[in-house]
């Protein structure tokens, strides 16, 4: 993952509150500790921290390109499952590359279509592209919301982040808890309802929807929306269609520059994914494909086999294994550990969130970062484009 940051004032000149897009982009490292970037002018403030995947050289944020003689900026977090789909169509309508970058193909794709390049992105996304020339900012966020986006209006100000923390170190918004945010955190938390920021004036993003803030105002959209149809397909047809689009899925999310891990808890949605990326890893000549899954410290003394669990993950995590060749590795956290964590966990997260499950993770992935950059889990890991397509495929299926 990655973290961008953005001040936008289109009334007042900014530029000399460079200090300030600091302190908001240093609240990301953690998001983006490979490198990190800014872009300034009269009126806007951009920020980026990146963690490399593709084009370490190629792919560094914030991206300029100039096109026409306008001047175009993206900050960006996110991959795109349909790079080298996009990348070809872009470059039969003429346009050229310079990089291998997903960044690249997006900003490009925005030159070309404007805010309806989203029609376009299979992926998963949160990204700004400023214009200069037309003194505006676009903002979008992918399908299912996978990558957040957070943003407020404060007078003249437009200001976005991937996480909450970045808006507050603006200084521009007070630390208060709205009043419907208290409702959140104690009715629904730890979830949210869509668009909450929690916060007074803070707001997140809604999944598939778009804003568009230039001197005219400021214009949000929903660019997307899930259907119901009805499925025709006999059942032969449809398993095949699933089977594709599952394997797609999941080969198209392997692509990277860095070291790529399964998650594999022994469950049937990681081991579909271990199974199928190991098969990927040994077709294109790679290394075999390292696996890794989470234990507590005294579990193999106290687990007791019940109706909602009648095996320990370990029989299954090592089936699987064995079974497709992967260099697996098990990670055992300590109790103490966990619940030293629990703090960092919050923070990480902006809010209260899921306790020692939030901490738990947080710790497993530190321990798989240490070798990994990459990792696909069996948490909805189906890119949102081809999911919808799934539904549609699955609906009434016989």
């Amino acid at each position: 993952m990655c973290g961008i940051a953005g001040w936008i004032n289109l009334k007042e000149d900014i530029s000399q509150f460079e200090d300030t897009l600091d302190q908001m982009t240093s609240k990301l490292l953690k998001r983006g500790p490979d490198d990190s970037g800014k872009w300034i002018s009269n009126h806007a403030l951009i920020g980026h921290t990146r963690l490399v995947v593709v084009d370490p050289a190629g792919g560094c944020q914030p991206m300029v390109k100039n096109y026409s003689g306008r001047e175009y900026v993206i900050t960006y977090n996110g991959e795109l499952y349909n790079t080298s789909d996009l990348r070809e169509e872009l470059a039969s309508l003429g346009h050229k590359f310079i990089s291998n970058s997903d960044t690249e193909v997006l900003l490009v794709s925005y030159i070309e279509w404007g805010p309806q390049c989203v029609e376009h992105l299979n992926g998963i996304y949160a990204f700004g592209v400023w214009d200069e020339a037309s003194q505006s900012i676009f903002l979008a966020r992918d399908r299912f919301g996978v990558k957040p986006l957070f943003y407020a209006q404060v007078g003249n100000a437009l200001i976005f982040g991937s996480e909450i923390k970045v808006l507050l170190e603006s200084k521009l918004i007070e630390p208060k808890i709205a009043r419907d945010g208290l409702l959140e955190i104690f009715s629904l938390g730890p979830a949210r309802t869509p668009g909450s920021g929690v916060f007074k004036d803070i707001q997140e993003l809604k999944p598939a929807h778009c804003i568009l803030h230039n001197n005219s105002g400021t214009f949000i959209q929903k660019y997307w929306s899930l259907s119901s149809d009805e499925h025709k397909d006999n059942l032969e047809y449809t398993i095949d269609t699933v089977r594709e689009l599952v394997i797609d899925s999941i080969t198209r999310q392997l692509v990277a520059d860095v070291p790529v891990c399964v998650f594999l808890s022994g469950g049937l949605d990681s081991s579909a994914i271990a199974a199928i990326a190991a098969k990927s890893f040994a077709a294109s000549g790679k290394s075999k494909l390292h696996t890794y899954s989470i234990d507590y410290e005294g579990n193999d003394l106290y687990f007791k086999a019940n109706a909602f669990q009648p095996d320990s993950d370990a029989y299954w995590v090592k089936r699987m294994s064995d079974e497709y060749g992967t260099c697996h590795h098990y990670i055992t956290i300590d109790n103490n550990d966990l619940a030293h964590a629990l703090e960092d966990a919050v923070l990480a997260r902006d809010l209260p969130g899921m306790a020692d499950i939030d901490s738990s993770l947080l710790l497993f992935c530190r321990k798989v970062k240490q070798d990994a950059t990459v990792a696909l889990s069996g948490e909805c890991a189906i890119s949102p484009m081809r999911f919808h397509r799934l539904i549609l495929k699955c609906q009434q299926a016989i």
